[in-house]
């Protein structure tokens, strides 16, 4: 008997920590007790995309879209949607949901083009039967069969890919530059090393479709010529990891990867290079010089990978988002992936969107889309009704961009003009209550733990510019500070031997330019317009105390004092800066300035 309904069950990282995987089980349990079990299938997926409303159930076909469901719920969806055939309405994201209504209606979705994530939410990542049954390997199979290694280079030029990593360097000239490298031993590297704050990305890709990159690898390793590649990923992606040996495992049974791939002739295999979570290993010679077993540590350029790689030999690396494009530009065409995005930039971006926003999670879009498309239409727009002050796009290395430039269409070149990067695509937003001093502090102090200390611009720099920003953030600021700040980013800048140095100053140089004025509130007025540096924050008591002591028994401190039914006081000298006071008073009687 055919089965009659689909529940997908989001197994991502983010809802497998919220008891997806409970979720799971106990809807396997419940059909199994229900007596439907032969009616349903029941998967674990990739991630929905969707995360701030996780751990989510889509139930098909009726396009059922569950949102924050608990372990608990699965009784009731088996007996109400399998059984008796009614959603459960109390679930859904849209508890008004029209019969004919699809996933797509979401807002979140309705102006996202999945590619990279086609995948992702839809198979079972642990299943290769699955992927295949989405077209998986078929541009395998015609990169082997059907066309010669000048002809896949040439159609990844024609596509206009650009890497996703960061720079956004054309993906086809880096595969042209290694296949026209002499010598007989080649690699490719797929660097899943992904280092962002609030970046997750590549993490989520592998995670729900691991055989994409895998093949893509494979894909590129007929192009240039190579019969070994490495997958560079973070220790700290537990799961990643398992789903990626789980395929790899799968694509060796079943002829895809090893010896004599699909009969022909075509030797490629590929090796797990966990790495310890150094974000200097996102730098392609550092990250080389790691899987190599030395120090990671960057080296000059020229030569590039492509030239002179691992072990001195030539090497393509790519990120895991660019590996993704791969099979899909081979299956449907350069022509198709060519008519996405901007002049500029081809295809799609995913970007990981944080922050104070309501809709946070993983979104992929055409480039050429404008922030205030992805904020406040995708994303929401902000929680609590606050005012949106800036987003931070590109992480540590980019900038921010403020309320003035959210229509401009995101491209490579668009953000660099605006004094950010595309990077690997973090995305964080920030409202009114977020200090622009504290958000360079905390970039910095990033850089400061990241450098790999190999150049001094970058070791010395770092720590020098974390020193001064400290140093407003405690209101002993000097008006000479922000030319000391501009003058040391950008020697920097200018300096440093790899991206990290050269980019770290991005975040401070930013903010200097667009709230210069904050800046200065901090240093002259010893204030913080936003209440985040702590030295610079004051809480008082006003006339509204009635003298209920609640704040006083909160206050860790103990530096609350006064009569009952008379008005309390604060002693400033004893203050932890803290707010219990001021979360606590029902009466709004404490400000904090």
């Amino acid at each position: 008997m055919a089965f009659t309904h689909y529940i997908l069950v989001c197994g991502g990282t983010g809802c497998e920590s919220s008891n997806a995987d409970a979720i799971y089980k106990n809807l396997i349990a419940e059909a199994q007790r229900a007596g439907v079990d032969h009616r349903v299938q029941i998967v674990k997926t990739g991630c929905f995309g969707f995360c701030e409303k996780g751990p989510i159930v889509k139930v098909l076909p009726e396009d059922s879209f569950y949102v924050e469901v608990k372990p608990e719920d699965a009784k009731e969806i088996i007996a109400e949607q399998i059984i008796k055939g009614r959603e459960v309405r109390r679930l859904l994201y849209n508890k008004e949901k029209k019969s004919r209504e699809s996933v797509e209606d979401i807002q979140f979705y309705q102006k996202q083009l999945r590619i990279v994530l086609r995948n992702c939410g839809v198979i079972n990542p642990e299943n290769i039967d699955e992927y295949i049954a989405r077209d998986g390997y078929l541009a395998l199979e015609k990169a082997l069969f059907e066309m010669t290694p000048e002809q896949i280079v040439d159609e990844i030029k024609r596509s206009g890919l650009r890497g996703r990593g960061g720079a956004g360097f054309p993906t086809g000239l880096k595969w042209e530059a290694g296949l026209k490298a002499p010598g007989d031993v080649k690699y490719v590297v797929c660097n899943a090393d992904e280092g962002d704050p609030g970046a997750y990305m590549d993490r989520s890709t592998i995670e729900g479709d691991p055989h994409s990159i895998l093949e893509a690898m494979t894909i590129c390793g007929r192009a240039i010529g190579a019969h070994q590649g490495f997958i560079y990923i973070r220790a700290e992606y537990p799961l990643a990891v398992d789903r990626l040996k789980i395929a790899m495992d799968q694509a060796r049974q079943n002829g895809l990867l090893g010896k004599d791939i699909l009969g022909s002739g075509f030797d490629f295999d590929i090796e797990i290079r966990l790495g310890a979570g150094a974000f200097v290993c996102g730098e392609e010679t550092a990250l080389l010089r790691s899987i190599e077993g030395q120090r990671g540590m960057p080296t000059p350029k020229p030569p590039f990978p492509a030239q002179c790689g691992l072990w001195g030999k030539p090497t393509v690396i790519n990120n895991v988002e660019t590996w993704a494009n791969i099979p899909v530009i081979l299956t449907k065409g350069a022509d198709w992936f060519n008519k996405i995005g901007t002049e500029d930039s081809k295809g799609t971006k995913v970007f990981a969107l944080t922050g104070k926003v309501n809709n946070s999670g993983l979104v992929e879009v055409p480039m050429g889309t404008t922030l205030r498309e992805i904020i406040f239409e995708i994303g929401g727009g902000i929680k609590n009704g606050k005012k949106f002050k800036g987003v931070q796009t590109g992480g540590p290395s980019g900038g921010i961009i403020t309320e003035e430039n959210l229509d401009t269409p995101i491209d490579f070149g668009a953000l660099v003009r605006l004094g950010s990067m595309m990077g690997s695509g973090g995305m964080i937003v920030m409202d009114e209550d977020d200090c622009v001093v504290d958000v360079a502090k905390f970039y910095m102090e990033f850089c400061v733990d990241e450098s790999c200390g190999k150049c001094s611009p970058c070791r010395i720099g770092t720590r020098q510019m974390y020193s001064i920003l400290n140093k407003i953030s405690r209101g002993n600021g000097e008006p000479e500070d922000l030319q000391k700040l501009k003058d040391i980013g950008m020697a920097m800048k200018s300096a440093s031997l790899c991206a990290l140095g050269q980019s770290a100053p991005n975040p401070t140089l930013s903010t200097i330019e667009k709230f210069e004025q904050e800046y200065l509130d901090h240093i002259h007025a010893k204030r913080c317009v936003a209440g985040k540096c702590k030295k610079l924050i004051t809480f008082t008591i006003t006339e509204k105390c009635i003298g209920c002591g609640a704040c006083a028994r909160q206050c860790p401190a103990n530096c609350i004092a006064g009569e009952r039914k008379q008005r309390h006081f604060i002693d400033q000298t004893k203050c932890l800066k803290c707010g219990a006071c001021e979360s606590t008073c029902k009466f709004n009687a404490i400000v904090k300035k």
